[in-house]
C-alpha cells in the first residue's frame, strides 16, 4: 500500500554514539554521499567509507561528517564490501551504499534495536527506490535487504555485481524505508543495465557457467512477468512498464554476454569496452 512520501532522516543531535559502525563503499559519489551520511550522522560511534579512487569531492564530504576515509583499489562489489566490513570495530554494523539513506522511521528503528541490543543476529530493511520523479511502490516492492547485523561472523557473499550479507544466526525485520536514489535518468539506468550485464556475464563465465537458449529465453521472461504482473508493476504506470522491460533486458544481457564469452577471443571486460568506446 502506498504511504505518505518518505524523506531522508536528519543528523541526530546531540550524537547518540551507539555501539554501531556505519560501513559505506564509494566512488565519485559527491552528489549522493552527503544525503546518505546525513541520515546516519550521530547514530553510531564510527563511519567507515572505503573509496576506490574518487576524483571529485567524495573524500571531503566523508570527512566533513567525521568518517574514516580509506582508499582501496576496486576488487569487485563483494570483495570491497568485505574490506569495508573488516575496518568496522563496533559490535553492530549498518552497511549502506552511497546512493541510499535511512528515512526517519527506519532511523528510529535502528536506534531502538541497538539500544535494546536486539535478540537477532541481523535485521532486514525494505529498500524503496526513487525512479524518474516518483517512488516505485510495486515493481520493486518489497525489497528486503539485510543491512543491520552483529559484526561477529557477518560476511558479504554473492556473484558480482549482486551481493548479499550473511550472518550466523536468525534475522528479523524492522519498519521504515531504506531510500534508494540509484538512477539519475533513463540514460543512466540504461547504461547501468549494460554495465551490470557485462559484470554478471563475466561472473558466470568465471564460475564456469555456460548458459544456453533455455536461460536466455526463460529467465528474463520470468523476471518480466514477475515485475509487471505478480508484483503489480503495472500499478506504477509507465514507470512500472518501463522497469519490467528493462528488467527483462538486464537478464538478456547477462546471459547474452556469458554466451558471447564462450566464443574464441570474444571475452571483454567492462574496462576494455569503455576504453574502446572512448
Amino acid at each position: 500500500m502506498k504511504r505518505d512520501n518518505p524523506s531522508p532522516a536528519e543528523a541526530v543531535s546531540p550524537p547518540l554514539n551507539l555501539p554501531l559502525s556505519i560501513s559505506i563503499i564509494a566512488m565519485n559519489e559527491e552528489a549522493r554521499l552527503g544525503r546518505c551520511l546525513e541520515s546516519v550522522s550521530g547514530l553510531g560511534r564510527e563511519i567507515i567509507v572505503v573509496d576506490s579512487g574518487s576524483t571529485d569531492e567524495t573524500q571531503q564530504i566523508a570527512e566533513h561528517y567525521g568518517a574514516r576515509f580509506i582508499h582501496n583499489d576496486w576488487p569487485g562489489h563483494v570483495a570491497q564490501k568485505n574490506v569495508a566490513l573488516s575496518y568496522c570495530t563496533q559490535p553492530w554494523v549498518l552497511s549502506l551504499d552511497a546512493d541510499e539513506a535511512l528515512d526517519k522511521e527506519l532511523s528510529q528503528a535502528v536506534r531502538g534495536i541497538i539500544e535494546a541490543d536486539g535478540p537477532k543476529a541481523g535485521y532486514e530493511m525494505n529498500r524503496l527506490t526513487w525512479f524518474l520523479g516518483d517512488w516505485v511502490w510495486h515493481a520493486w516492492q518489497p525489497e528486503w535487504r539485510l543491512r543491520l547485523v552483529r559484526r561477529e561472523g557477518a560476511e558479504w557473499r554473492g556473484m558480482d555485481p549482486h551481493d548479499y550479507l550473511t550472518i550466523p544466526g536468525r534475522s528479523g525485520r524492522i519498519s521504515g524505508y531504506l531510500l534508494h536514489f540509484s538512477f539519475w535518468n533513463l540514460e543512466h539506468f540504461s547504461r547501468k543495465i549494460v554495465d551490470y550485464g557485462v559484470i554478471s556475464g563475466d561472473s558466470l563465465t568465471d564460475r564456469g557457467k555456460k548458459p544456453g537458449l533455455r536461460q536466455l529465453l526463460g529467465s528474463p521472461l520470468a523476471r518480466f512477468i514477475k515485475t509487471l504482473l505478480l508484483r503489480g508493476g503495472w500499478r506504477d504506470g509507465w514507470r512500472g512498464v518501463l522497469i519490467a522491460y528493462m528488467t527483462l533486458m538486464s537478464g538478456v544481457l547477462k546471459y547474452g554476454f556469458a554466451m558471447e564469452a564462450q566464443m574464441p577471443g570474444a571475452r571483454r571486460t567492462l574496462e576494455e569496452i569503455r576504453k574502446k568506446e572512448s
